[in-house]
């Protein structure tokens, strides 16, 4: 019986290297009973995704991921179960990170090579005609001319806010992002809340979020610790949230986290799914 899902992956129209097909095929093939595809700041892929699923023994849900700010701090709201008459409602709020984004791209990739480290944003334009790019994608260039010896030392070094080369770009409210998607009549969840916040500032930001609308948080998260995940769920219950979970599955650009089970020991319930739909 199929009893898991995976309520947080991204495709190939953000910075995935899964097209929305292959991730509803391999989900079938791991068993999965949900999966959520939720890239950065973009529906596009949506459409994809609902029509591989359709007809499939699957449940297939519309979702987002997008970036914000509270308190100085990026953080990243989900939202979940998207009606099919709010996408584009959806994709105009995203449009204003994007374009703010692509400046922001254009901008490192000018440092970058004022630098001396010389990427190619055109030809990773070209490379990625679906998706937007994101440091991820810089950090993967970079690693491939040599200049980084790993995506996660270029984050580290080059790519570093505190370093000269990247600005991050101006991002909306986190408060007004989950007023927002619940005003969209999707399901407003906290993304990975431990990867950002401090305990402090999570226990400043839940309250004032809860009354904005925000309906869950991620309490089951592959890079999690045994205790922030015991942490996260009495939070989320000391704040009557519902309970999410997922992999945050970005195939190749994160081979070390698989589709459903995340680095081997994940396994988020139905239960979530239930509960946030209802």
């Amino acid at each position: 019986m199929r009893t898991f899902c995976d309520l947080h992956t991204h495709s190939t129209f953000s910075d995935g290297t899964c097209t929305p097909t292959e991730i509803i095929n391999e989900a079938l093939s791991l068993g999965l009973s949900a999966v959520a595809l939720c890239d950065h700041n973009t529906t596009r892929g949506l459409s994809e995704f609902m029509s591989a699923a359709e007809g499939k023994d699957i449940i297939a849900i519309r979702g987002i991921e997008l970036t914000s700010e509270f308190c100085g701090r990026e953080l990243h709201i989900l939202g979940l179960f998207i009606p099919e008459e709010s996408i584009q409602k959806m994709q105009e709020f995203a449009d204003i990170f994007e374009e703010r984004k692509e400046q922001s791209n254009l901008a490192l990739a000018a440092a970058l090579n004022n630098g001396g480290y010389m990427v190619d944003y055109t030809k990773m334009r070209e490379q990625n005609p679906q998706g937007y790019i994101n440091r991820a994608h810089f950090a993967a260039e970079l690693t491939r001319l040599g200049y980084t010896e790993s995506i996660k030392d270029a984050f580290r070094t080059l790519l570093n806010p505190s370093n000269k080369y990247y600005t991050p770009p101006l991002r909306p409210d986190a408060l007004d992002v989950v007023e927002f998607i619940k005003s969209t009549g999707a399901i407003p969840v906290l993304a990975h809340p431990y990867l950002s916040m401090s305990e402090e500032l999570l226990l400043e930001f839940l309250p004032q979020a809860k009354a904005r609308g925000l309906v869950g948080m991620e309490t089951l998260y592959p890079k999690f610790s045994d205790e922030e995940t015991a942490r996260a769920i009495e939070t989320a219950a000391q704040f009557d949230l519902k309970q999410s979970g997922g992999s945050d599955f970005h195939g190749a650009k994160k081979p070390d986290i698989s589709l459903g089970t995340g680095r081997g020991n994940l396994r988020v319930p139905m239960e979530p799914v239930e509960k946030l739909k209802k």
